[in-house]
Order: structure tokens, then C-alpha cells, then sequence
């Protein structure tokens, strides 16, 4: 087991590229904190698949964009494991609007769970694991925020930012044997995609930007979250990897 006796965070991890990441690391031996914002049920049931498979979790509600909620999921994870060693900042959303009739609301909702969000955890994150002297932290980031994409302005800025935040994280936390990397995700067969995978005018325009010509399951993302997270990546931080079917290439 890759990541044996490890203690992992994933924020979002109630339902789609969240769960998936949550149950991957279950089976190569982690410990999860399981975090959600609205359904307990959908929380605990990822919760009690880990344990099925012969780990533990809790589940922690928050909303990451809130710093006091930040606060409680690294206090519950403490209070139940005493360490952290894998953060992956996953959570987000998308509030769609053409640029020039997007609201106020639309940008900071989006940017501030994508990106604020992101900076908090990994603060957090942080000074646990510069004690340790050793830890992952993971973020995740879209094509969209390589390419730009017409109606999520919002969504692209912030995991564009997601980027250049994950490089910074880098650089300063390498003193402390902490290691930040970035994913970058195309379509992933998701709640979040269900209009693009459904509408077949859209699933046409998707797919021919796809170079493997297929959305993403969770088989295809998970095991470079595992590798990231693992031993295997001990000497590797700061780097951008993309998991897109060639989606993003440029």
C-alpha cells in the first residue's frame, strides 16, 4: 500500500472527483477526513466505504471559503488522527454567466471557494505539517484555468490563480519538507459535467477538444492523485500535471 498509515484531507469529498480521491487513498492504506457542505448522508456513506475497505474517516462539515470553518475541519482532524500528511484542496463550483452580465456575487462565490479557499487549507495545512517535517499538499486546477472558457470568467480566474498559488506554496513550504503540486482536470464524468456529457451539442464541441476523445472516470484521475501523494513524489513540488486526455495541451 502506497500511502499506509497516512492521514488524508479532501475537501469536496462527499460526491464526485472528491470522493473518488477519498476512496483512492482508502484502498492504498490512508486515513480520511471526508469533507462536505450540504448532504451528511453522501458524506457518511463515503465514510463508511472507506471503512469497508479497511480504513477509517470522519466526516467534517465546512465551507472553506469560511475561515473559522477552515479552522474546524484541521481541529477535527487533529483532535482524530493528531497529524495531517495529505491535503488535496478539491472543493468548488461553478456559477456560470457571460463576463459582461456576471454579478459581484458570481465572481467572489466562485473565487472565493476555488481560491481563497485553497489558500486557507493549505495555511492550515501548513503549520501542521512544517512540524512534522514532512507532508503533500495537492490542488486541484481545470483546463479552464490554462485556456479560459466562454461564460466562467470566475471559474477560470480563480484556477488559473490556483496555479501560480500552488508555485508560491511551493517555494516557501520546501524548507519544511512539504511538497505542492497541481492537478489540472478536463471533463470528468461528474454531477458538476452532467449538462456538458448530456446536451449532445455540447458533448460534440467537448469532445473534439479532447484528444483521447472520452470524458474522464474516476479511474483515470485517481492514480496520479495516489502518486502525488506517495513516497514515489517525495522529489517532486511545484509542478503542474495534467490529467486531461490532452484536453489542455498547449
Amino acid at each position: 500500500m502506497k500511502l499506509k498509515d497516512k492521514i488524508a484531507l479532501v475537501t469536496g469529498s462527499s460526491r464526485g472527483v472528491g470522493r473518488s480521491i477519498a476512496l483512492a487513498y482508502a484502498k492504498e492504506g490512508a486515513k480520511v477526513v471526508v469533507n462536505y457542505t450540504s448532504s451528511e448522508k453522501a458524506a457518511l456513506e463515503v465514510v463508511d466505504s472507506i471503512r469497508s475497505v479497511g480504513s477509517d474517516a470522519i466526516a467534517v462539515k465546512a465551507d472553506v471559503a469560511k475561515k473559522a470553518d477552515v479552522d474546524h475541519i484541521f481541529a477535527a482532524c487533529k483532535e482524530k488522527f493528531g497529524r495531517l500528511d495529505i491535503l488535496v484542496n478539491n472543493a468548488g463550483f461553478t456559477r456560470p454567466s457571460m463576463m459582461l452580465k456576471m454579478t459581484e456575487g458570481q465572481w467572489d462565490e466562485v473565487v472565493d471557494i476555488h481560491l481563497k479557499g485553497a489558500f486557507m487549507c493549505s495555511q492550515a495545512a501548513g503549520n501542521m505539517m512544517k512540524d512534522q517535517g514532512s507532508g503533500k499538499i495537492i490542488n486541484v486546477t481545470s483546463v479552464a484555468g490554462l485556456v479560459g472558457t466562454v461564460g466562467q470568467i470566475n471559474y477560470s480566474a480563480a484556477k488559473g490563480g490556483v496555479i501560480s498559488m500552488t508555485k508560491s506554496i511551493a517555494r516557501e513550504l520546501a524548507r519544511y519538507n512539504i511538497c505542492a503540486n497541481v492537478i489540472s482536470l478536463g471533463i470528468v464524468a461528474t454531477d458538476m459535467t452532467e449538462k456538458i456529457r448530456s446536451d449532445e451539442k455540447l458533448r460534440e464541441i467537448y469532445m473534439n477538444r479532447i484528444l483521447l476523445k472520452r470524458f474522464a472516470e474516476a479511474k483515470d484521475i485517481a492514480p496520479a492523485f495516489v502518486f502525488l501523494a506517495s513516497d514515489d513524489a517525495d522529489y517532486i513540488t511545484g509542478q503542474l500535471l495534467c490529467v486531461d486526455g490532452g484536453y489542455g495541451m498547449i
